[in-house]
């Protein structure tokens, strides 16, 4: 490891935990290319010994690798305020961007696509899984209901894994568990991929909320807010166009099933690049790890040790890393100084996944009530969404240059504006190509912007030892909007066009009240001195 980052507790239980898993995937590969001359359908095949060797292997690895990466156990089961002691350090805040922010932006956008390009893999996967196992489309439906459920999971699971054992460790488990969840693509039953589906969904609903953690903890403040932004819409942007170009170039030569079998080398992608993953420098303090927090900070200020300076006399400063902070548990997202502004995000993020994980998946059949027919509303569909593409430099600028939380705030307003255009088109017929343009631009816009501040912003407002617990809730929100979505639509919910836009827009609108009024502003302030915002509303 270098010189500033936590080592692994083990490093040889890591790297044989590595090899065990790696070689548990591998050993389903023999039965893949055993399909070659049936285009590789598996369906039916009887699984051979060593598949059922390699699936003992893989939990095993994953195991020993998730105890061999965890640093420090016996030190970081102390809760914050028991590690913590008397030291607090000034932060490189003010120090211009360098080489190493640099790079781990870099690092962190590569992370971030592999994490987006797997479950964005589900609808190229679904055409051929559905032929090839037989089954209805009602019953292949059932895979992204599991995935969306397992990535709701995920994001509350791994921000606690990350709040308690380390940003860096989450992100490596996260990535072995892509690696375990690659042999999908040899499964020859339909339950065995349900199954394999749910734990990749974990793994990338986890990775998610962590990256922005991390992040948020390392880069200065002055540059924070649109790194984050930008990281998000960068990240999701290269996941779907990985996903779009593998299956474009592979799945062609080798089916569905290789889109599956790519998690092994994007896995593997990630644990190469953790050389130049660091732990947050915040989290390190935080557990009383002062050498490796200085180590950190060193580093990412440029080596210059003015940068940052110890309080000696332990008394902290409105500049000083204070994270010591009563909310002590995730029980406690919901209590205290940030219930609130907790209520408001979680309220946005379930309505946001209602919208775009139902109302937005229904919206090319509906607009065939609007009177636009089918072809038609595919080509205004596609124009609409290349429209909406610069919007995410208009979501960029705004959250740097203006406002982080009133940009997050006039977005969801925008959303509430634009569904309302379609409930009002809908009811009283008032529908023309140029109106339903202008309200879909609207939509694909305000709601790609909401999800691209969400969770930065939810990963700039919670103290360190709530940061990943806190994103994670909020990420895992917008998820639970989506198995709701999934939900009602098979249920017909969204055939109703004007009343389903409506209902859409009341939690929507009131997630905008809520955080109008419980919102801090996070534009350009250490994450300190946002924590010390919390504590003077509390005392006021």
């Amino acid at each position: 490891m270098r010189a500033g980052d936590i080592s692994f507790h083990r490093p040889f239980v890591f790297w044989l935990g590595c090899a065990l898993l790696i070689a548990g995937v591998l050993s389903h590969v023999p039965m893949f290319l055993m399909g070659a001359h049936t285009h590789y359908r598996l369906v039916g095949m009887p699984m051979d010994a060593g598949m059922l060797v390699g699936m003992a292997l893989i939990p095993l690895g994953l195991a020993l690798a998730a105890y061999g990466l965890m640093p420090r156990i016996e030190l970081l089961r102390l809760s914050p305020q028991q590690a913590h002691g008397k030291t607090y350090f000034h932060l490189a805040d003010g120090v211009p961007l360098n080489r190493e922010h640099w790079t781990l932006v870099l690092v962190l956008i590569v992370a971030l696509a592999v994490d987006v390009m797997k479950p964005a893999t589900l609808g190229f996967v679904m055409p051929g899984m559905t032929a090839e196992y037989g089954i209805s489309r009602e019953t292949g439906a059932l895979l992204a209901l599991v995935a969306l459920t397992g990535t709701t999971f995920g994001s509350v699971l791994w921000g606690y894994l990350g709040d308690r054992f380390g940003r860096r460790a989450a992100i490596l488990l996260s990535a072995l568990m892509f690696i375990g969840t690659a042999i999908c693509g040899a499964m020859p039953t339909y339950g065995w991929n349900l199954a394999m589906c749910f734990l990749m969904g974990a793994s990338a609903g986890g990775l998610l909320p962590i990256t922005f953690t991390l992040m948020a903890e390392t880069i200065p403040a002055s540059h924070r807010g649109w790194l984050l932004v930008a990281l998000g819409g960068l990240g999701t942007s290269a996941g779907y166009l990985l996903a779009a170009s593998a299956a474009a170039l592979l799945e062609p030569l080798f089916s569905w099933r290789v889109l599956w079998l790519l998690g092994l080398p994007t896995g593997a992608v990630i644990i190469i690049l953790n050389y130049w993953i660091p732990e947050s420098p915040r989290f390190l303090s935080s557990v009383g790890l002062k050498d490796a927090a200085h180590a950190v900070l060193l580093r990412y200020s440029g080596r210059t040790d003015r940068a940052v300076v110890e309080d000696a006399d332990g008394q902290p400063s409105p500049i000083l890393v204070d994270e010591q902070h009563p909310l002590a548990g995730m029980r406690q997202l919901l209590r205290g100084r940030h219930a609130g502004l907790t209520v408001g995000l979680v309220v946005c993020g379930v309505a946001w996944g209602l919208s775009n994980f139902g109302f937005l998946l229904w919206l090319p059949s509906n607009l065939v009530k609007l009177g636009i027919d089918a072809a038609g509303a595919n080509i205004l569909l596609a124009r609409s969404a290349i429209i909406s593409l610069p919007g995410i430099a208009i979501v960029v600028w705004l959250y740097h240059r203006w406002s982080s939380v009133r940009s997050l705030v006039l977005f969801i307003a925008l959303t509430v504006c634009a569904l309302l255009a379609f409930f009002f088109m809908a009811t009283f017929n008032l529908g023309s190509p140029t109106a339903t343009t202008a309200a879909t631009v609207a939509l694909l816009v305000s709601s790609s912007g909401v999800i691209a501040m969400l969770i930065p912003y939810a990963a700039e407002i919670y103290p360190v030892h709530l940061r990943g617990t806190g994103s994670g809730v909020i990420a895992a929100s917008s998820k639970f909007g989506g198995i709701v979505g999934a939900g009602l639509g098979a249920f017909g919910f969204f055939e109703h066009f004007s009343l389903s836009a409506a209902l859409i827009a009341v939690p929507m609108a009131a997630a905008a009240l809520l955080l109008a009024r419980t919102g801090v502003e996070t534009r350009g302030l250490r994450l300190e001195e946002i924590q010390k915002e919390f504590g003077d509303r509390s005392a006021t």
